[in-house]
């Protein structure tokens, strides 16, 4: 599939299949229509029983700024149910990527940031670049984390961590995130997408039916609970969206200064 104006392509190399979001934004930002061919993308390949490993990629500069926030204006102007109905792509989008049965790896470059590592919860193996650096601003933006991520990451670093990453907005660099388990394996700059294709390489090695069973088994143990947590976090970010610090929150970051909070 060739690239449009989303940005989302596909490439096959036999049983290995290569995600590339590149799209027209300088920050290869997470738009509807970008997060959309991602889902797309995600379902098409489930279809596939020899597939042994999808790798997902960004640009050699960077992964992705996050979600564009002008989608976020257009969709506070919707009626209740079309927003909550919008604001289902990203948790659909992660969770189809989860439920992929073939080996997936996020291969990350530059910024990882919000949404894209909501993504890189749902994978298998995230491969991080020397230079890759991870961070989630949601709560500086007034908003919760959602997308489901809250329980994937705390299974990939804990609750301590979780919370210094989400609550604290800590900004991770490749070297911190593989120490914390975020990143489960660092790359030169630049060689996260080769590194990722070896991984793949090997796992298009094995028998498909016996890799998909592995797969199912330990995320079955993993995720048991992962549903219950996450239940409610698109209706969070629906009342977070209604308040006035989601929109102090907004607007300070557009105008580039510190906000004022006041639970309100």
């Amino acid at each position: 599939m060739a690239a449009s104006d989303h940005g989302v392509s596909i490439e096959r190399r036999d049983r290995i299949a290569i995600i590339r979001l590149d799209g027209p934004t300088p920050g290869n930002l997470l738009s509807q229509a970008a997060m959309t061919a991602l889902l797309e993308a995600a379902r098409g390949l489930s279809t596939d029983p020899y597939l042994a490993a999808v790798v997902l990629t960004g640009r050699a500069d960077l992964f992705t700024l996050g979600f564009n926030l002008a989608d976020g204006d257009r969709m506070g102007a919707l009626p209740l149910a079309e927003r909550r109905e919008a604001l289902s792509v990203g948790p659909r989008l992660c969770a189809a990527f989860e439920a992929l049965e073939p080996l997936t790896i996020m291969a990350v470059e530059g910024w990882c940031v919000g949404g894209g590592v909501a993504i890189a919860g749902g994978f298998d193996l995230r491969v991080a670049g020397a230079g890759a650096r991870f961070y989630v601003p949601e709560i500086e933006r007034g908003m919760n984390m959602s997308w489901g991520s809250l329980p994937r990451l705390v299974n990939l670093m804990g609750p301590a961590r979780t919370k210094r990453l989400v609550m604290l907005a800590e900004k991770l660099d490749a070297a911190k995130a593989a120490e914390w388990g975020l990143v489960d394996e660092l790359a030169p700059a630049g060689g996260a997408l080769d590194r990722a294709l070896e991984f793949a390489a090997r796992a298009a090695t094995m028998p498909p039916v016996q890799l998909r069973m592995c797969k199912a088994g330990i995320n079955a143990y993993a995720n048991a609970l992962a549903p219950v947590a996450a239940a409610l976090d698109r209706d969070q970010y629906l009342l977070a969206q209604a308040s006035a610090d989601y929109a102090e929150g907004v607007a300070s970051f557009r105008e580039k200064r510190e906000p004022q909070y006041r639970g309100e």
